[in-house]
């Protein structure tokens, strides 16, 4: 039975049309339903809507659809049209007149915000954990390969010395900015819509700040008109910080693909995360960093879908917002998997010192030579104009003696290594805070 019915049917082309794949895609959010409909049934028991037998009946039976959940065994058909109807129909089956009760001073409007909220919480906090562990990594290698030089390219023309320390720890300071980023996305989202209802509340007396603080929410999204509105809009917040996220492993990933062709050498590349041609014998692909590199545009394209969704809607709930709930969820999980997969394959990745060392020339230290000059009271214009007039006839200097010199902060020479792992820190603690939250909301929710 349909959430909406009152006596008549749909056409049922153009029922499937609007349904679309939200059956399918609703499976990730059973638990969360269940949960806010727990917390739910407890304010309006809280309020005299609900018995306390009926409340415990409902966390009950919510619960144990949550467990076939997750054994695999409740699933969304075509017919219930979304998570919310399943949900409802399963209760109402078991529990009669308690299960009709419970939609009572709720929309299905609220209901899919809150559940998107909550999968949207806990998924930000699982690719936080994949953003610190890729990190962790990125430092490690830093460190350990801190004194082995590399020329340094601008406009990716050979431009000064580098090292791979230098590079591995951009990458890491990157992803913490990134981390820093979804902080604030998830601060953002960390509002409890439930109650907002259809987008014009309701005329009971409901609890929204008990809803909040039995789901773990920092606070109620106040205005119920804007609840509603800010569908997509917290979606487009997400997915902003994803695509920030791919962009650097982008960027990692086409530096190593480069680097590690043979006409530089400075990377080698695990043979197992290399397939082979069907065609050319010789051939080693760096297939999973292309694929990276590839799914990075696809979130920049998810993300554009999601605000251009929501970019002329007038205020109030529309059907439109259903199409913003996949590229979301896609978001969430190409970016979760090309974490795991940069990490595993960068854990592994080996630097030829050799062959980044052979790759100097003299032009390299031009600049260098400049600065030098100044140093005897040399204007730096005319130092700038002796060095010009042939600077490939430069004095070479050993490399890793010139890297290791360099020891302003953030230099080659002092990497500030202990500024990222002080962040990572940081953002260990606050994974942990907020996961332990999510645990105090299943113990207060969840039947003992």
């Amino acid at each position: 039975m349909k959430l909406w019915e009152k006596g008549y049917k749909l056409d049922q082309f153009v029922e499937k049309f609007m349904t679309g794949d939200d059956p399918l895609l609703d499976q990730a959010l059973i638990s969360y339903d269940c949960l806010g409909s727990m917390a739910h049934a407890q304010m309006l028991a809280k309020i005299g809507i609900l018995t306390a037998s009926e409340c415990k009946q409902l966390v009950h039976e919510l619960s144990h659809v949550m467990q076939l959940a997750e054994a695999g065994k409740f699933f969304i058909q075509p017919e219930d049209e979304d998570v919310h109807t399943a949900v409802e129909n399963a209760l109402v089956s078991k529990l009669g007149d308690a299960g009709k009760k419970l939609h009572t001073a709720r929309s299905r409007n609220d209901q899919v915000l809150l559940d998107l909220r909550l999968f949207m919480k806990n998924q930000l906090l699982q690719i936080a954990k994949e953003v610190l562990n890729a990190c962790e990594i990125l430092c490690a290698f830093a460190e350990a390969h801190q004194s082995i030089p590399v020329p340094g390219r601008t406009h990716f023309q050979r431009a000064m010395p580098s090292s791979m320390g230098l590079w591995a720890g951009a990458l890491a300071e990157s992803l913490l900015d990134d981390l820093h980023l979804l902080e604030g996305s998830y601060l953002l989202i960390n509002q409890c819509p439930l109650g907002s209802a259809a987008s014009y509340g309701v005329s009971l007396p409901i609890d929204r700040q008990y809803c909040a603080e039995l789901l773990g929410f920092q606070t109620v999204q106040n205005n119920v008109l804007y609840a509603n509105n800010s569908r997509g809009k917290f979606e487009a917040a997400v997915l902003h910080v994803l695509v920030q996220v791919m962009n650097d492993l982008s960027k990692a990933a086409t530096d190593i693909i480069i680097f590690s062709a043979p006409e530089f050498g400075y990377f080698i590349l695990p043979e197992k995360f290399c397939p082979g041609s069907s065609l050319m014998p010789q051939k080693r692909n760096p297939c999973p960093l292309e694929l990276i590199r590839a799914k990075s545009a696809v979130l920049q394209s998810l993300l554009l879908q999601t605000l251009e969704i929501v970019r002329a809607l007038p205020s109030g709930y529309h059907r439109d917002f259903q199409e913003t709930k996949r590229p979301l969820m896609q978001g969430l999980e190409v970016t979760h998997l090309s974490l795991k997969v940069f990490s595993q394959l960068f854990a592994e990745l080996k630097v030829d010192k050799e062959a980044c060392i052979k790759a100097f020339t003299p032009e390299l230290f031009a600049t260098d030579q400049v600065l030098q000059l100044t140093r005897t009271g040399l204007p730096f214009r005319e130092a700038y104009k002796v060095v010009a007039k042939d600077p490939y006839q430069v004095s070479e200097v050993d490399p890793v003696a010139n890297i290791l010199a360099k020891k302003h902060q953030g230099a080659t020479g002092n990497l500030g290594l202990e500024l990222s792992y002080a962040k990572l820190q940081g953002y260990q603690k606050w994974i942990e805070v907020e996961s332990g939250k999510w645990d105090e909301v299943l113990q207060k929710l969840l039947p003992s």
